[in-house]
């Protein structure tokens, strides 16, 4: 963990050091002289603005998405389903993690390609999905969807089953126990899960080059400045942005205390 830590922390400062450099426009060479002309640019040009809230509007939703589907799948496994069925359901639960990312993505675009079956499905009452934000967000919540149903799972375990039969006998309903008892427990699981759902769709490109149309995000950009504009120092700038949205997000969850109960 130690060597790992260092590995990670290096790379991070690598990557801010980088962004404080530019590129020659005439040779392409990377000009080694200290400055903020590239943070002046994602600042002033409106497409990496819109590109920036894109992102995040996409990561919020699709965190919010899946926390409200895992909810009452893990409610199910922890405190419903028997024991046999628990690690049944554990094994379904974890199975698409066996399958290739790639495969999974393209395996959602036939299913919003125009001939695909949810079109077909959807034709009758006039709804067309095809390749766009909406395609991007279902896909990502999909391929995430594991990640937020784990420690929503595990959470719920740690919930004694005394609590809930209390609840009842004071005359609590269902949803009342869930709002009162439940979700106060789950808390720290569920910012667990949003960690997890929240930076892996911050960081993603290639979901969203698959079904998203003609919308960028964050990931997109990063790789065009690198790659096809060969400015690294840019590429590392715009890099920085979901970091710097990661630790304010963490910064925010600490405050909460949600991060000493995991």
């Amino acid at each position: 963990m130690l060597w790992l830590g260092v590995a990670y922390l290096t790379s991070l400062a690598v990557l801010l050091i980088t962004a404080f450099w530019t590129t020659n426009t005439f040779t392409t060479e990377i000009e080694r002289v200290w400055n903020l002309d590239n943070f002046r640019q994602l600042w002033n040009i409106d497409v990496y603005r819109t590109i920036t809230i894109r992102t995040l509007w996409i990561a919020v939703l699709v965190t919010v998405v899946d926390a409200l589907i895992a909810f009452p799948i893990a409610f199910f496994m922890a405190k419903v389903a028997s024991r046999r069925w628990q690690r049944v359901l554990l094994i379904a639960v974890l199975m698409p993690l066996w399958a290739s990312y790639l495969v999974k993505a393209y395996a959602w675009r036939a299913m919003f390609s125009g001939t695909g079956p949810l079109n077909w499905a959807l034709d009758p009452i006039g709804l067309h999905l095809g390749y766009g934000l909406t395609a991007t967000v279902i896909t990502l919540a999909y391929l995430w969807l594991p990640y937020m149903i784990l420690p929503m799972y595990a959470g719920l375990e740690r919930v004694p089953d005394s609590v809930l039969e209390a609840s009842a006998d004071l005359g609590a309903k269902g949803g009342t126990t869930i709002r009162r008892v439940v979700l106060p427990i789950l808390w720290p699981a569920l910012f667990a899960g949003s960690i997890f759902t929240f930076s892996l769709t911050l960081g993603d490109y290639i979901t969203v080059k698959i079904v998203g149309g003609t919308n960028q995000m964050i990931g997109n950009a990063v790789y065009d400045s690198a790659l096809t504009g060969n400015n690294l120092p840019f590429a590392a700038a715009l890099a920085c942005v979901p970091v710097v949205i990661m630790l304010v997000y963490l910064a925010a969850v600490r405050r909460t205390g949600a991060l000493d109960n995991l």
